[in-house]
């Protein structure tokens, strides 16, 4: 019997057709696997096109979680060219008639001629070119230098020097020397064409009277003679432009600045000086802007509307509903949005505390309505009120008692302050008379001193100083020093009533300390005698709402656990005692920005639903490659039992053709 080659030949049926049919049955659940896996894809790109929303919203209302939004005013200038002006949170709001007679500007002094700039200047022995800054007063000028002028150095200002050797000695290294030191001083080189062109200039990088220099020259007689400037002494540089201060007048009053750039003469304002001149300047409260921003805030509210009802609806007449229709996690981010606004914050203290307040109301589609007129009455009557309803922000009402910040833990409501200790600086004070004579300073005199807890060398000018030189040349010397003047530490140094040397910490607090010890020359002693550890500052200490508080320095913040967590306000000042209250206000704005981070954020609730989501995808893709697998298994099978059956058939088909066969042959030979 001839061997079958292929299913369905021996028996003559169409095999492959009717595995692939049976296949087509036992494959509908990948179907159904398919259809729900791209519902879940579906979700997923919902759930993204719901973050995008909500962050597209909050980009729409970030300028109101801003204090800076309300608390800075709108300046401007009626002639820029004369002066500009800028506001902080502290500004007040009012026109002041500003008059400049004088800009402030730098002192130039400049050297005596040189043929060259490279040649070298003197025998090239190493030599010390000092720098002090202070004030010229009195006598008169001529050409360039000062007859019976004084010369009083600004303590606020430290003190440099430049090391010249044969290496340096020409103009050229003069210049690069004092400019790599970045003394405050700016070194150049002018020439004015004649047989002694080259004078090296010196420009004191500050403007303002105080900011005059004072060049003492040690070691070589040629550099001496060259740049020793004193100006109620000796003076080899000659003055190209003195140094004054700006004068103008603000409303009447007479100010005057070291700089052209002035932040005292309106509180909490910046005017910058750029020529004489008159000019209004006008603060005042910037409702424009914020009206814009509140109604970009409505605006975005609503496209978001918009976004979730597409996600979220039930279209009637297409009978279809959106991808995220019954989702909870949409759900609970669409209460949780609607029930933040629709809740009173405690604002400021005053009367506006709601969104219908100022004007914003919800209509009955879930959007929101914007009165204008309503608006800028709110604006315009209780701006700073305004603020409390979307910002987070404190106001105080002593004076002396500043809202600083907050936390996410603050709690927002009114706190009453009641401080018990003020925050002071440490000191050292000495217990030498320094009156009773001159003090004089070795060379090379150094001194460890210990500020706040940093430890710096301090390097002191050799010389023979009265009480009040000292004070100066020891302040000047600690602040200059890079160890302090890099963090921001610094000492103020005066003479007490009894003659002694007082230095006291810039800073407040239990960390705010002055300590001195010798290190070579003149014994530390020589400036404070034998106190030479001083009193450490103390904390500021107090309450809020009677609950303790934790101090630091002059700031004060609420304890942990309480509603006043992470509440902190500084005080800078006043009496022990209760000191009033502090309002703090959690905005709406503020608390969108929460609401959204929790919604948004790498472990918020879309994020949980989305890991969920994507978690059963997976076990759709592994319940796949299940089915496919045993889909593999059912064909062979089928094709198995189709084979053995194809073999049957045939067999049988064989086994009837040969007994036809014998049949015919049988019934042919009977008939011969």
């Amino acid at each position: 019997m001839v061997g079958i080659q292929s299913t369905g030949i021996g028996s003559n049926l169409d095999v492959n057709s009717l595995i692939s049919k049976l296949m087509q049955v036992e494959s509908q659940p990948l179907t159904n696997l398919a259809k729900k896996e791209a519902s879940y894809q579906s979700k997923l790109t919902a759930y993204g096109t719901l973050s995008g929303a909500l962050n597209s919203f909050q980009s729409n209302f970030v300028a109101l979680n801003s204090s800076a939004t309300f608390q800075n005013l709108s300046a401007t200038s009626s002639d820029t060219s004369v002066a500009g002006v800028t506001t902080s949170s502290v500004a007040t709001a009012g026109t002041y008639n500003l008059n400049v007679t004088k800009l402030a500007q730098a002192q130039i002094v400049q050297s005596a001629g040189q043929t060259s700039t490279t040649s070298a200047i003197g025998g090239g022995s190493s030599t010390t070119i000092a720098f002090q800054f202070g004030t010229i007063s009195g006598g008169s000028l001529s050409a360039g230098v000062y007859t019976g002028a004084t010369y009083t150095q600004d303590g606020n200002q430290g003190t440099g020097s430049v090391t010249i050797d044969s290496t340096n000695n020409s103009l050229q290294g003069i210049r690069d020397a004092i400019n790599t030191a970045n003394l405050g001083v700016a070194a150049s080189i002018v020439g004015d064409g004649s047989a002694t062109p080259y004078h090296l200039v010196l420009n004191s990088s500050k403007t303002g009277a105080t900011s005059s220099l004072k060049v003492t020259v040690t070691g070589d007689a040629t550099l001496q003679t060259l740049l020793n400037y004193n100006p109620a002494g000796t003076q080899n540089l000659t003055e190209a432009t003195g140094a004054q201060n700006a004068a103008f007048t603000v409303n009447g009053i007479s100010i005057s600045s070291a700089s052209n750039t002035v932040t005292e003469a309106i509180q909490g304002s910046t005017v910058t000086l750029s020529k004489i001149g008159t000019a209004s300047l006008t603060l005042a409260t910037n409702t424009s802007a914020v009206q814009n921003f509140i109604n970009s805030f409505v605006k975005g509210y609503n496209d978001l509307q918009a976004t979730l009802k597409t996600l979220t609806g039930y279209d009637a007449a297409s009978k279809k509903g959106g991808v995220l229709l019954g989702d909870a996690t949409a759900r609970s981010v669409q209460d949780q949005l609607r029930t933040t606004l629709a809740t009173a914050v405690n604002g400021l203290g005053g009367t506006y505390t709601t969104l219908t307040s100022i004007g914003i109301t919800f209509q009955k589609d879930g959007t929101l309505s914007s009165d204008a007129t309503k608006l800028q009455a709110a604006l315009t009557n209780a701006f700073s009120d305004v603020s409390g309803i979307f910002a987070a922000i404190g106001k105080a009402s002593d004076g002396l008692v500043k809202y600083s910040s907050a936390t996410a833990a603050t709690k927002q409501g009114a706190y009453t302050v009641n401080v018990s200790t003020l925050a002071t600086q440490g000191a050292l004070v000495g217990n030498t008379d320094l009156t009773a004579g001159n003090t004089t300073i070795a060379a090379s005199t150094k001194i460890n001193v210990t500020l706040d807890g940093v430890v710096g060398s301090v390097s002191l000018a050799a010389g023979t100083y009265t009480s009040s030189q000292l004070a100066t040349l020891v302040q000047t010397s600690i602040n200059g020093t890079s160890t302090f003047s890099s963090i921001g530490a610094k000492v103020a140094a005066t003479i007490t009533g009894g003659g002694f040397l007082q230095l006291q910490s810039a800073s407040y607090g239990s960390a705010s300390n002055v300590t001195i010890a010798s290190d070579t020359g003149t014994s530390a002693a020589a400036l404070t005698g034998s106190n030479l550890a001083g009193t450490v500052g103390v904390n500021v200490a107090g309450s809020f709402n009677g609950v303790g508080g934790t101090g630091v320095g002059q700031f004060l913040t609420g304890s942990s656990g309480t509603n006043s967590e992470g509440l902190q306000v500084s005080v800078t000042g006043g009496v022990t005692g209760a000191r009033g209250t502090v309002n703090f206000s959690r905005g709406y704005a503020n608390q969108l920005v929460t609401l959204i981070a929790s919604t948004v954020g790498t472990s918020g609730t879309i994020a949980n639903s989305t890991e969920g989501v994507n978690k059963t995808i997976k076990d759709i893709g592994n319940q796949r490659a299940l089915l496919n697998s045993r889909l593999i298994d059912t064909e062979a099978r089928y094709r198995a039992q189709f084979t053995a059956l194809d073999r049957t058939i045939s067999s049988l088909n064989n086994t009837s053709t040969f007994l036809t066969q014998q049949l015919a042959a049988l019934t042919g030979t009977n008939k011969l």
